[in-house]
């Protein structure tokens, strides 16, 4: 009878010892791999990395090259960017925040180098491979550190974001962030700064707003539906109650873990990571809830600022951050003008009355 005779195990046989040998060329190749030598830092895996995922658009200065392929389409956008391919292009918004990353991975491998809990930067963008040689040529003209390219040829990247294991994702293209947002990854829009100021080299410096940034919007829907003597009143009320977590809580978390592995090497006066939050709520009234959730988390700020309503903008020319993070667009828009790089995250109540004025 058919398939009971000594050879119907053979194709099963054949398909297991395929499997044994494809697994045996992998552990080869990847052994092959290890043992190369290099003074390159090679990426961390990304199980142990804080990945930081980054578009070009973010990353360079492409506003020639986007209004190029608004006005005469893809096929002028390719052709322009092979034609230059070896013009370096201008460094963009997070360039600045992405040799600060790189700055903080030089110093933990110094003192923990077979450590790979460290920042990987990731570029994550819709361009079409062609003009992959453009961007090698500027990242490298840089000195930069990015090893890991997705490139979707005119697909938006989001899908990626999760099989990256994405902690925080940078864009120019606002629609790409509220999707990665919606889909639960730690995103923001970056805006250039309208002035150009110095910042640090050896200290990575990041901003955050509190509420809809590190927290959830639960105590801004009652100032914009109720008013703040409601809110002040709610605050007092449950200042002993957490608030919940925002999208950004996440990457001070991991930016707090950092932290802690300089503190352990005695590296606390000299760690090359700092954190500030910038809040327009008022100390008096309504900032213990957010220092105690903090507490409750586990987690340290190094600098607190409680601003009462006052404009955010001449706070951070003094803090000159990397990196501002905001869900509000007029205090994205204040700050870009007195030269902070600002990156909006479209999360809560805010968006909703944005949208309506």
């Amino acid at each position: 009878m058919s398939g009971s005779g000594p050879d119907a195990s053979q194709p099963d046989s054949a398909e297991e010892s395929g499997l044994q040998e494809a697994e045996r060329d992998w552990a080869a190749a990847k052994a092959f791999y290890d043992n190369l030598v290099t003074k390159r830092p090679r990426p961390p895996k990304p199980q142990h990395a804080i990945t930081v995922a980054v578009s070009s658009r973010a990353l360079f200065d492409l506003v020639e090259e986007r209004r190029i392929y608004e006005e005469q389409g893809v096929e002028k956008y390719v052709e322009y960017q092979q034609e230059n391919e070896n013009v370096t292009l201008k460094p963009g918004p997070a360039f600045h925040f992405v040799k600060a990353l790189e700055h903080v991975n030089a110093r933990l491998l110094e003192l923990y180098p077979d450590d790979e809990e460290r920042f990987d930067i990731v570029l994550m963008t819709n361009n079409h491979a062609q003009v992959g040689v453009r961007l090698i040529n500027s990242i490298n003209h840089y000195g930069l550190t990015i090893e890991r390219f997705c490139m979707t040829g005119g697909k938006s990247p989001v899908g990626y974001l999760t099989a990256y294991l994405t902690n925080l994702y940078l864009s120019a293209d606002s629609e790409k962030v509220q999707e990665a947002i919606e889909a639960g990854i730690a995103s923001a829009t970056m805006f250039t700064a309208n002035k150009d100021v110095a910042y640090s080299d050896t200290q990575l410096r990041v901003a955050f707003d509190g509420d809809a940034v590190l927290f959830s919007d639960e105590s801004e829907q009652i100032v914009k539906e109720q008013g703040l003597d409601k809110f002040f009143e709610h605050e007092q009320l449950n200042e002993n109650k957490p608030l919940a977590q925002g999208p950004l809580k996440g990457f001070l978390e991991d930016l707090g873990k950092l932290q802690k592995k300089f503190y352990a090497k005695n590296e606390r006066l000299n760690c090359p990571i700092r954190t500030f939050l910038v809040t327009a709520r008022s100390a008096a009234s309504s900032g213990a809830r957010v220092l105690k959730t903090l507490r409750s988390w586990g987690l340290e700020i190094d600098e607190a600022l409680f601003l009462a309503g006052a404009p955010k903008g001449p706070i951070l020319v003094k803090i000159r951050p990397h990196i501002f993070f905001d869900d509000q667009m007029f205090h994205i828009e204040g700050a870009q003008k007195l030269g902070t790089i600002a990156a909006h995250v479209p999360y809560g109540v805010a968006q909703k009355y944005q949208k309506s004025a």
